[in-house]
């Protein structure tokens, strides 16, 4: 746990550094605000109108999208060239090929009858999880997982099933609680949450600047 509570005082002191922020073109653009380092990755986008309406709920099919954009999950390797059948994603949902990479990369599950209820809210707990999926689940101990929780007041909302990928994604920094120490896990995971959530994660791939090389030091004479 010593090494844990380490690499967590580390990721603190690196949130107080200033953040940038690489678009596709990789230009390098200097933003605290999590909408908009996550519009330059181009990783979400704002609506038809510009506005991106943080309070909004995501949707499954929203997710997949957004999964398969920030892990490159299309270039995957051995992805199976056969579609997965969906009884309600058919082949002119405007999501349906991020749909299918999801279900073959098994980030995303469907449902029984062969369905994925794309248009459903995703809670927190199930849109950290299938993050937490893609990004690679710390397999931590029982004892580490409740050490990890122990903060937050409504842990004990936390579905078994998404424990796990909780502890990881706090344990990493991507998540912090509401002013009374909530994580609420129930609740429906907005735009802007995700986009928070996705903004602490570009943040650990940005490219460091080099280190500045000292200049010589004069000859002795």
């Amino acid at each position: 746990m010593r090494n844990c509570f380490t690499t967590l005082s580390l990721i603190a002191l690196l949130q107080t550094l200033p953040v940038m922020v690489y678009a596709a073109d990789n230009v390098a653009v200097q933003s605290s605000d999590p909408i908009a380092q996550v519009i330059a990755a181009n990783w979400m986008r704002n609506f038809a109108d510009g506005k991106f309406y943080p309070e909004r709920m995501i949707s499954r099919a929203e997710l997949a999208v957004i999964m398969v954009k920030v892990f490159k999950l299309d270039q995957r390797q051995g992805l199976p060239k056969e579609n997965i059948a969906v009884a309600d994603v058919p082949t002119s949902h405007w999501a349906f090929n991020d749909i299918q990479i999801v279900l073959k990369t098994a980030i995303m599950r469907g449902y029984r009858d062969n369905l994925f209820f794309p248009n459903q809210q995703v809670t927190k707990a199930e849109a950290i999880a299938i993050f937490a999926q893609a990004y690679g689940v710390f397999q931590f101990p029982d004892e580490t997982i409740d050490e990890i929780l122990a903060p937050y007041a409504d842990r004990a909302l936390i579905p078994t099933w998404a424990r796990k990928a909780l502890a990881t994604v706090i344990a990493e920094g991507f998540i912090t609680p509401d002013a009374r120490g909530n994580i609420k896990p129930l609740q429906p995971m907005t735009r802007g949450e995700i986009a928070y959530l996705l903004s602490k994660y570009l943040q650990r791939q940005q490219r460091q600047p080099d280190t500045p090389i000292a200049p010589e030091a004069p000859p002795m004479k």
